[in-house]
């Protein structure tokens, strides 16, 4: 079980917008709507329907996908099998922080499977230099005449032994062979097409939320478009992206018909490439100029600035003036600015692709970085220790902060040792798989939810078994099964987050009831790691939020006491801006507490 509810956090339920780039294919026909005039844009699975135009798509860029490899976890899983459960695989390697580690260390094995490769190719090479510069020294010797027999013999032995030795010689084939076998060992291990766009999307999603300058992005800066603010972010060591990493960026932007995103990418992609414009780089061999002018060139046109596509495209011709699609392009350009004169109108607004309705109040709290408390905070918000009348926490009184009242939040600081939090996340990690959530009846993956998960149960380990009597004597609620779920782990992953939701059903078909034991009344969710920036939840309505305090719980009330839902629990999972998020989950439900929480003497309570 993924979690909770999207409910009133946006528009149209459940529903969500599914982005996936793949292959362009070659030829696609977009309707035509009010004039014959047809552009040719660059390639892309899937274009919307374009006044004035109808079009035909050239090949689009190669991709490499991989394959991914499932195994049967036994004995740590939760109660979320009853609701959706699949063996972990190495698939949506973006999604989770602790999967791009390991790709980071398959990265390793295939670095040392090209230093072999280096080593042999070099000695090969040098055999023939070697070779080379002999032949070479027996031409520029005037001694060496072939009216010598031996020189003679030497000369009829090479070009019919060695020169063929050297010509088909298996040596470079061999070595090639080993680094294929090498790769291909590991193929179904690596991030493939699918998580390459998942990290460029979450790259716009970091841009978005946090407000983040593209340019100071691709230059490894963290820094708010609003130049009056600190960088976010300023790590030890500044990466920063090539040409060809901008375009990728702005080419999942283009083919999701994302040209809000897509022309801020590609802007800077044509910037970089051309300050290289003529150099090789191997890394920037998919994309380049004439990719990124004729890919920009068609966003400004798809943005109504048609003036601007054209002067594009007269400048992708100075580089490929044979290039007769562009050429017929340039004509229809210029004589849709003759006839219908430039459609400039509104900047482009931001695309809403999960629909929320909450996104700028939800963003607002996750650049906060921290709680935004009360101008006036009530006397009975502070700290205290607590025993909440427990024998189980008489020597070592939980570390209680009070953030809010309505509603009820509160934070336990050391809650979890370090040990504890490592123990954890090692009993997960090999399970974990990608988040989802409840949709009606079903569970599925979203875009408003990035990270991978897995359950524990109590028996797995006897630090979850301390962890569960310690999360009961600070609620004072029953944890054991059927009341409560197992432990849930997550780990999210690049640009990880979970947008505005409740944690308790909205509906009574949510797979949340076929536990049998009512809705969820409380949840705990303990940090279980630190981050370096972003990560915070945020509470919409109430207008606070939460930084990431590592080892502390936070707890609050998700149904009032009459058993209605909370309303002011809508809350939110800033995306992770730099660091490895891992919470873990304890979501507690209705029956069994009918005496430890019971009903209030007010029916509105």
């Amino acid at each position: 079980m993924g979690g909770g509810q999207r409910g009133m956090g946006r528009r149209g339920g459940d529903s969500t917008a599914h982005c996936s780039t793949g292959t362009a294919r070659r030829g696609r026909q977009i309707p035509t709507t009010t004039t014959t005039t047809t552009l040719q844009p660059p390639s892309s699975p899937s274009h919307p329907s374009a006044p004035f135009l109808s079009f035909s798509l050239p090949p689009s860029l190669p991709t490499i996908a991989a394959s991914g490899r499932g195994m049967r976890a036994v004995g740590v899983l939760g109660l979320g099998a009853l609701l959706a459960w699949l063996p972990p695989a190495h698939t949506d390697t973006f999604s989770a922080l602790r999967s791009v580690r390991q790709a980071r260390g398959n990265e390793g094995r295939l670095l040392r499977r090209l230093r072999a490769y280096l080593r042999e190719e070099s000695a090969r090479l040098r055999r023939l230099s070697r070779f080379y510069e002999k032949v070479r020294a027996l031409h520029q010797d005037p001694g060496a005449s072939v009216d010598n027999p031996l020189s003679a013999f030497s000369l009829i032995k090479r070009l019919s032994s060695d020169w063929p030795s050297v010509v088909y010689s298996s040596e470079a084939t061999e070595n090639s062979r080993a680094l294929h076998v090498g790769f291909q060992e590991l193929q179904r291990e690596l991030p493939g097409a699918e998580d390459l766009d998942g990290a460029a999307r979450a790259l716009m999603r970091l841009q978005d939320v946090y407000a983040l300058s593209v340019k100071g992005m691709a230059n490894g800066l963290f820094q708010p478009t609003s130049t009056d603010r600190p960088p976010l972010y300023s790590p030890g060591r500044r990466v920063s992206l090539s040409a060809d990493d901008c375009f990728h960026v702005g080419k999942v932007a283009y083919d999701t018909g994302d040209f809000y995103h897509s022309i801020m990418w590609l802007e800077e992609a044509v910037s970089r490439f051309r300050l290289s414009y003529g150099s090789w780089n191997p890394e920037e061999e998919r994309g380049s100029l004439e990719d990124a002018l004729d890919y920009l060139a068609f966003s400004y046109f798809m943005a109504g600035n048609i003036s601007h596509a054209l002067t594009l495209s007269r400048e992708f011709l100075h580089y490929d003036p044979s290039n007769q699609r562009v050429t017929t392009n340039v004509a229809k350009y210029e004589k849709l600015l003759a006839t219908h004169g430039d459609r400039v109108g509104r900047p482009l607004q931001r695309p809403n692709v999960t629909q929320l309705q909450n996104r700028d109040a939800y963003e607002e709290l996750c650049q906060g970085l921290g709680a935004q408390m009360a101008p006036e905070q009530p006397s009975h918000l502070g700290c205290s220790y607590e025993t909440n009348g427990s024998p189980y926490l008489l020597l070592q009184p939980a570390k209680k902060e009070t953030l809010r009242l309505q509603p009820y939040i509160v934070l336990y600081h050391d809650f979890v040792s370090d040990a504890e939090a490592e123990t954890i996340k090692g009993l997960a990690g090999p399970w974990l798989q990608r988040s989802v959530v409840a949709s009606g009846e079903k569970q599925q993956k979203v875009e408003y939810r990035i990270s991978k998960s897995a359950w524990l149960k109590d028996t797995a380990d006897p630090v979850v078994r301390a962890l569960e009597l310690r999360m009961a004597a600070i609620t004072g609620l029953d944890l054991r099964p059927p009341y409560a779920e197992y432990l849930q782990v997550v780990n999210y992953g690049l640009g990880g987050h979970y947008e505005p939701h409740f944690d308790h059903a909205t509906s009574r078909k949510s797979p949340l009831y076929r536990m049998k034991s009512g809705n969820r009344i409380a949840t705990v969710m303990i940090y279980l790691s630190a981050v370096e920036a972003g990560g915070s939840t945020a509470f919409i309505y109430a207008n606070f939020s939460v930084p990431v305090v590592k080892n502390a719980a936070l707890f609050w009330w998700n149904l009032r006491r009459n058993g209605d839902g909370d309303g002011d629990t809508l809350h939110a999972g800033c995306p992770v801006l730099a660091g490895d998020k891992w919470v873990a989950n304890k979501w507690i439900h209705e029956y069994g507490q009918e005496f430890r929480r019971p009903c209030s003497r007010d029916p509105r309570d």
